[in-house]
């Protein structure tokens, strides 16, 4: 199995690790990956929010798994798109990464639902929150 995991930090390097220690992987790539995760996997020089590079890279290295650590290329419709070309993606599409990409997105769906949040304002300029804060 051929797996491609996105981003360059520490979840993503103990993905890396584990995903390298199976014998079902044959081979494992990290964009962007990080000089440790280097040692476990082949590191390819694409930024992890380029959603159209990614997936390209996933078309053409024929991968069989992307599993995405960082939530800007999930907001930014990288599970979608995967899944449009039958590539499996562990990871949520774009509008359920929301809740992680977006504070106030989440804060105001707990709102609407009545699920129990601390309370929270949302400003659309800085000015507003200074007014607001007296």
């Amino acid at each position: 199995m051929r797996v491609l995991v996105v981003g360059s930090g520490g979840r993503e390097h103990v993905l890396c690790e584990r995903l390298a220690a199976s014998p079902r992987v044959s081979k494992l790539f990290a964009i962007p990956g990080n000089a440790g995760i280097g040692k476990v996997a082949e590191c390819v020089d694409v930024r992890s929010d380029r959603v159209r590079a990614l997936v390209s890279f996933a078309r053409d290295q024929k991968i069989d798994l992307v599993v995405v650590g960082p939530e800007a290329p999930l907001v930014d419709g990288l599970a979608d798109e995967l899944e449009r070309l039958k590539i499996p993606v562990f990871g949520p599409h774009a509008a359920g990464a929301q809740l992680e990409g977006s504070k106030a997105f989440a804060k105001q769906l707990m709102r609407q639902n009545n699920i129990p949040t601390a309370a929270f304002q949302v400003f659309k300029h800085v000015q507003d929150a200074r007014d607001y804060l007296g």
